[in-house]
Order: C-alpha cells, then structure tokens, then sequence
C-alpha cells in the first residue's frame, strides 16, 4: 500500500517507517524540515515531501495518491496545543477525504474508564481521533496509554526520575494504575491497521501485560536498571502542577511536554476492551512485558553498541535503537569530554602513536593522577592498571590495556575503549586520526560516560575539574609524541 506518515521526525513516527518498509509498503514522508530527516538509516528508502499538517495546499499535495494515512503529529511543545490540533486534524481529514484515502490510523491516548473531567492533553487527544472518526474516511484510532521506549517523553521522564534520585516525594497520583505498552508492540498495531478491513472505523484501546502503578514501574525500573532500591516518600499536597516544576528541575525533559503528560497522571488509564487482537493477530512470543520493554530501551546505553548513541555511527532499524531524529533529551544522560588537535605529522605516525597508548608506554598524561587512581581501583576490587598489554606496538580487538579493553578497532583511523575499573556508569575513551587536506592530521578525542544513578553523576562532576590536566594533556603530548618522530 502507499502510506503517508506525518510526524515521521517523531518518536513514533521514526520507527514505525522502517517497519511499514519490511511489510512492503510505499512510504512518503511529510517533514516541514526534510533535513531532519537526511541521516535517518531509511532516508533513501522512502519519498520525503516537505509541508505541514496545518497547511491545506500542502496535505492535499501530499495525500494525492495515498491509500492510508498514519496521523502521528502533536503540539505540546507549543502554547494553545488543542487548539492547534485540532485545526490541523480538521485539514488533514478533509484533504484524505477529498484526496479519496482509504484509511486514517491515529495513535490517541488510552482515556480513564469513568466519567471524570479529562485533562487538557486526554481531552484534545480525544477530540483529534473523534475528528478522524466522523471524517467520512475510515479511521482507527489506538489509545495508548504510557509507551516504553528509549526517547518516548513518558518514558523519558520515569527513566530520570528513577535514576536521578534515590529518595523522592511523590504525590498521590504515583498510586494510580496504568497499562503501559511496549513501543515493539505499539509499531505492531500501527502496522497492522493498514490491513484493516475497510468499513472498520472505531477505537481500539491497546496495552501491555501488565497494569501496575507509577510507582511499581519507577521500582520496577530501578531494579532493571540495577540501581538500589527507591525510596519514595508520598506527599498528598503535591499537585500536577507542582509536579510538573518538579520534573522541569530534575529532568531535561521540557516543561512544555512534561506538564500535560502528568496532568493526565491524574486519571487511571487501563484497557476496557481488547477487541484489536481480532484484527491483528498478537506475536508468538506473547506482548512485551513490562520488564522486558524496559531491557530493550535500555539496550543501547547499557551494552556495548553505545556507540549508536552517541558517535556517528549509523544506527539499526530495531524499534528500540535510537534514531538521529531523536530530541536531545531522550536517550537517557550521557556526559562527554571532546576535544582536537592539528598534528605536522602525517596520520600514520599520529596513529602509531594512538595504537600505542597504555602499557609502559603510559596515558601521555599526568603519570601521578593515572598511578593514583589505579591504586583506588584495585582497592574497589577492580583491575588496576596493572594488565599492561599483550603487544606495545600493535593491538586486537577484545583484548586489555590496563583497566580499558579495544571495543573498536578500524587501524590507522579509530581506537575505542572500553573501561573495565569500578565506576558507578559506563566509561568508553574514543581516539581517532584523520588526514589533513595538504598535509598532517588531525587527531581527534573523546572521553564519554553513561552515569548509573545519582552516583553517577556526582562521580562525573568530582573529577570533571581534572579533565582538562588529565584529557587535555592527553590530546597535547600524542601530537607532540608524534610530531618527535617525524623529526
């Protein structure tokens, strides 16, 4: 079929082109910025037309020959959403109405069972799919609640949250059950209601395995994170929107996203019905429990592809890799130390200098600070630096260098390592060599770490005082190492 995408820069939107592509359909992109979308691993797969959803031309142009419509798009960022929203659903509904569309899918959110006043999010999410729904163009639209992945703004701040402090007040809405659900199983649903059959235009109410509170799922994810356990301490006084400052100071989440997601914490949000898995049959496995949602989002900041985070490095098309359309925020924090210096000598010399790091050689830098915090290492239980290495000359893949072990090796251009001594996170030391056009290199570094929990952090900021010493003599004596032996 061929399927429109609006919102492919997006959380969802992202992923689900990717899997639209391996079911066979023809995808165009709608982007009011197509640049957004040149690095995306897909980007050569699909048809990107630049327009906006609030732009009539522009939707009539770009439904004109579609057959389903994916309708992924949302202003919370912006003052007056619902009102922005709605405009754009009503012109979206009318050109694939005009445009003779077979079908609108809409991802909407999960609403509270009862009666209750819905938030202002809960509320123009309703409107929108209600909108789609009376369009005259059959629609679906699937009410999740909150969707476990990595770069997903629900998950991002339970992520931080959980992770950045043990001990936290929380309001009574921590108490409230909810049904999240796996982005994995998500893409499922939104891929299959293309198939639908074609008279079909209803709500599905799509969730997970599990209904658990805020605040089985904040302990829950500490366990999975292998964070000690949370301390959470209720305060009944805490409203939304003291909430909302809360998160805003906490976590980088933006203020403009933040407020409306926990306003709709308020409600209970739990499936009542699961008429969905009639039209689109459930994965053998089963649907992702919570547990193992949050494994695959953390995936990628906890194992050693950490490159896919934050290196340039070309990044998978599996629902749970992070994308280069991602917000800056999601992904969970990451620290970094980057820095670059020319070299007159020419880039096999700067390498030979690179491949030789470690060992009797040493770090370049600082001898004393790397003795010492060797000797703190092997006093943790760690390894010291008193592995050495195999070859002063030459390295492998896999193997020790003091307390580092070669994640990556592409000889003469990069060198990645990978810290085996005891640090509350994840350290990786990154050391590239590039040729200079007209001659010489450039040797570039960069030091990164993943804190684990509020340690992490505060074990970031102890020693960044000594990052210019310890990394920035690092960058000056390989150049000059190198310099020497083309002397």
């Amino acid at each position: 079929m061929r399927c429109l995408v609006t919102g492919a820069t997006g959380y969802i939107g992202g992923r689900l082109v990717p899997q639209l592509l391996a079911e066979g359909h023809e995808v165009r992109c709608l982007a009011r910025d197509p640049a957004k979308l040149r690095d995306v691993p897909w980007a050569n797969h699909v048809e990107v037309v630049r327009g906006d959803v609030r732009d009539p031309e522009s939707m009539a142009a770009a439904t004109a020959g579609i057959e389903v419509v994916y309708y992924l798009v949302h202003s919370l960022e912006k003052q007056s959403f619902a009102g922005l929203d709605r405009q754009a659903a009503l012109i979206t509904a009318e050109a694939a109405r005009a445009a003779g569309v077979g079908r609108i899918v809409y991802l909407g959110g999960l609403r509270p069972r009862d009666d209750e006043p819905l938030s202002e999010h809960l509320a123009s999410r309703a409107e929108v799919g209600e909108i789609f729904l009376r369009s005259g163009v059959p629609t679906a639209v699937l009410r999740a609640a909150v969707i476990l992945g990595s770069g997903s703004a629900s998950f991002e701040m339970l992520r931080y949250l959980t992770e950045r402090l043990p001990v936290m007040v929380v309001p009574r809405w921590v108490h409230n059950r909810v049904q999240p659900i796996a982005v994995r199983d998500v893409l499922r649903y939104l891929v299959g209601c293309a198939e639908l059959p074609e008279a079909t235009n209803r709500t599905f109410d799509i969730g997970g395995p599990d209904v658990l509170t805020y605040l089985d799922m904040m302990r829950r994810y500490a366990a999975v994170a292998g964070l000690p356990p949370r301390r959470m301490l209720p305060v009944p006084a805490l409203t939304p929107r003291l909430s909302s400052h809360w998160v805003n100071i906490v976590t980088p989440v933006p203020r403009a996203i933040a407020g409306p997601l926990i306003d709709s914490l308020v409600h209970e949000v739990v499936c009542g019905e699961n008429d969905i898995e009639k039209y689109v049959a459930p994965p053998e496995t089963g649907l992702l429990g919570y547990e193992t949602a949050v494994r695959y989002a953390l995936a990628k900041v906890r194992d050693a592809q950490v490159e896919t985070r934050w290196s340039g490095a070309s990044v998978a098309n599996a629902p749970a890799d992070p994308l280069p359309s991602d917000p800056a925020w999601s992904g969970g924090s990451v620290y970094t130390d980057d820095r670059e210096a020319s070299c007159t000598a020419d880039v096999e010399l700067l390498w030979r200098v690179i491949e030789g790091v470690g060992g009797s050689n040493g770090w370049y830098s600082f001898p004393l600070a790397w003795a010492v915090r060797g000797w703190m290492d092997r006093l943790a239980g760690g390894v010291g630096l008193r592995r050495g290495r195999r070859d002063q000359q030459r390295l492998q893949l896999g193997e020790a260098v003091d307390w580092w072990r070669v994640e990556e090796l592409d000889r003469g251009t990069l060198l990645r390592l990978r810290a085996e001594m005891k640090v509350p996170g994840g350290a990786w030391l990154e050391m590239r060599a590039e040729a200079r056009p007209g001659g010489g290199s450039v040797y570039r570094q960069r030091a990164v770490f993943l804190p684990k929990g509020l340690t992490g952090h505060a074990y970031w900021w102890s020693v960044a005082p000594f990052h210019g010493i310890v990394f920035g003599g690092m960058v000056r004596n390989i150049v000059h190492s190198a310099e020497r032996a083309a002397d």
